[in-house]
């Protein structure tokens, strides 16, 4: 398995390659801009050269570039549709200039339209974002959703019929273990992981799940908010942790952590941890 974290790319881009590289991991996860903010800085060509002679150094692979948090594809409101339309293109063609392999999304909320109507929308969003865009080798990957709200992509089949809308471009699915045991899928006992795999199967398709956002969680089983924990201490658990790293189902998946820091030995107990369950699979 490949195993690395979403790194801080504090000061320069190249940081997160770093910091990944000093916690030995294989691949990474980073924002290419502020996820908090529409506007984002050109990448300039010196920077851009940088970073992928710097990647291509430290061999990290996949690369995986998560979308910004404001994105809502399935918006009802037109003017934040729009915005999200332009930031989503944005984001393809920087993910592209950095040779990401794989840009990563939420799907959004359907807040004021059903949620048949805001898979639509998404849809259309993320085909008017990819119009006219060459975006190479880069695979779009659409994150399940904790439910919170009015967000779409928390039941597989919101992520089975985004598929089948978009079946002509290249995506597939990020799973998120913390959003999908708040969503209410068991992840935590052996009977509710293979239900949920059967589930994962029978809708999206277990082929289609590129990578795994591998997270504990503070919230208990259904109840549909993202709060992100350090893993084996949450209401996941340890054991609910070996069986997923250890099942065949995920084999050869990159695994991204997105465990909460305050220090980089956050990231290092997290990964000690993580490391010590696969090792017995050789």
């Amino acid at each position: 398995m490949r195993i690395g974290i979403h790194a801080s790319i504090s000061g320069e881009l190249t940081h997160a390659l770093r910091e990944a590289a000093e916690l030995e991991c294989q691949t990474v996860q980073l924002f290419s801009r502020n996820p908090r903010g529409w506007a984002a800085r050109a990448l300039g060509a010196t920077e851009v050269r940088a970073f992928r002679r710097e990647r291509e150094r430290l061999g990290l692979d996949p690369l995986f570039i998560h979308a910004p948090y404001l994105l809502n594809l399935a918006a009802a409101n037109p003017e934040v549709r729009e915005r999200s339309i332009r930031a989503l293109r944005q984001e393809i063609r920087r993910a592209v200039q950095l040779g990401a392999d794989y840009l990563i999304l939420h799907p959004g909320s359907a807040l004021g339209r059903s949620v048949e109507e805001g898979i639509r929308a998404c849809a259309r969003a993320i085909r008017q974002a990819m119009r006219g865009v060459a975006a190479d080798s880069l695979g779009l990957l659409l994150e399940n959703t904790a439910g919170q709200g009015h967000q779409i992509g928390w039941r597989f089949e919101h992520l089975a019929a985004l598929l089948e809308a978009l079946g002509d471009l290249p995506i597939g699915i990020c799973l998120d273990t913390a959003h999908a045991f708040a969503a209410g899928y068991d992840l935590a006992t052996e009977a509710g992981l293979a239900e949920t795999l059967a589930q994962l199967q029978a809708t999206v398709g277990l082929e289609r799940v590129r990578v795994l956002h591998l997270n504990d969680t503070r919230i208990p089983r259904g109840g549909r908010v993202d709060r992100h924990w350090h893993v084996g201490e949450g209401n996941l658990g340890a054991e609910a942790f070996r069986r997923i790293l250890t099942h065949v189902a995920f084999r050869g998946c990159p695994l991204i952590l997105e465990t909460p820091r305050k220090t980089l030995e956050d990231d290092r107990r997290n990964l000690a941890r993580v490391r010590a369950w696969v090792a017995p699979t050789g």
